[in-house]
């Protein structure tokens, strides 16, 4: 694991699925963006901290009442509200 995908223990979900985000910031995770390949991750600067519940959601694990692409709508914000918190931990820079 990167320390970028270390980083997301214990912080809040930057996902927040309506009716489907936990908030249990103790289940959360580094949810990277599709696009990776068969069985490959994407970079992690395209990824958003993720309670298990919307990680669920994203990955198709769990069934739920939105589109793909409103749950893929839903992944990025919570990727550019995670690319703000880890330039603030200074894990990325921004030159």
């Amino acid at each position: 694991m990167s320390k970028i995908t270390k980083s997301a223990r214990n912080e809040d979900c930057q996902i927040r699925i309506p009716g489907i985000c936990n908030f249990d910031h103790s289940t959360t995770v580094f949810c990277h963006v599709g696009g990776g390949g068969m069985a490959l991750k994407s970079h992690d600067i395209l990824g958003a901290y993720g309670c298990s519940a919307c990680h669920n959601a994203i990955d198709g694990r769990m069934r739920t009442d939105y589109t793909t692409d409103e749950l893929k709508l839903m992944h990025l914000e919570g990727v550019a509200r995670t690319q703000i918190i880890l330039i603030e931990k200074e894990l990325i820079s921004v030159k």
